[in-house]
């Protein structure tokens, strides 16, 4: 509702800088394929977040736990409304506040964004889909377009080394924050 409210110039460009903050912030990070939690928090040790699993390009054995929870679990609220009010799924959000601020490895964060991104869209959709601002004709193509990058990209993802993955994460969003942020300021 907030995004249909507000000049699309100023969704954009909102749209834009946050990408482009949270590309930095992934620059910037250290220790984010593989992030070193020292001790769980309480509520993610009551939850049993936690988990284990071969990293397949390397063969090691990844044990790895989350911290920050409730922190975590705030920002995603914040992701929700921006996530509805950009219009769009909230992987460039939801990747960096599991591997950034809760300290999921890579993988799992990319791995546990799409699956997200399938139950957070529909709700989302419905809004775009009542207000008439869905247009079937772009939607089918884009639909079957993105199916078919899944079935490729999830097995890709699984032997993939870490520190491509976040280039490519990090690459796609300078790419998506840029473009939305010069179509936000008009260039």
């Amino acid at each position: 509702m907030i995004g249909l409210a507000l000049p699309t110039d100023i969704v954009q460009t909102a749209l834009g800088a946050t990408i482009i903050g949270i590309c930095v912030l992934m620059l910037t990070a250290k220790k984010s394929e593989f992030p070193d939690v020292p001790q769980s928090d309480m509520l993610s040790s009551a939850l049993r977040i936690y988990g284990v699993y071969r990293e397949e390009s390397t063969g090691q054995v990844i044990n790895w736990r989350i911290h920050r929870t409730p922190l975590g679990l705030t920002l995603f609220i914040a992701i929700g409304i921006m996530a509805g009010m950009f219009g769009l799924g909230a992987g460039w959000a939801n990747v960096p506040a599991l591997n950034l601020i809760m300290g999921v490895p890579l993988k799992i964060s990319v791995a546990t964004s799409k699956f997200l991104l399938s139950i957070t869209d529909t709700s989302a959709a419905w809004i775009y889909l009542n207000k008439g601002c869905v247009i079937p004709m772009i939607v089918v193509p884009s639909l079957v377009g993105i199916m078919l990058g899944s079935f490729i990209g999830v097995p890709l993802l699984k032997v993939a080394k870490p520190s491509v993955v976040r280039w490519i994460v990090i690459c796609m969003l300078a790419f998506a924050g840029i473009k939305a942020l010069g179509k936000g300021l008009g260039f």
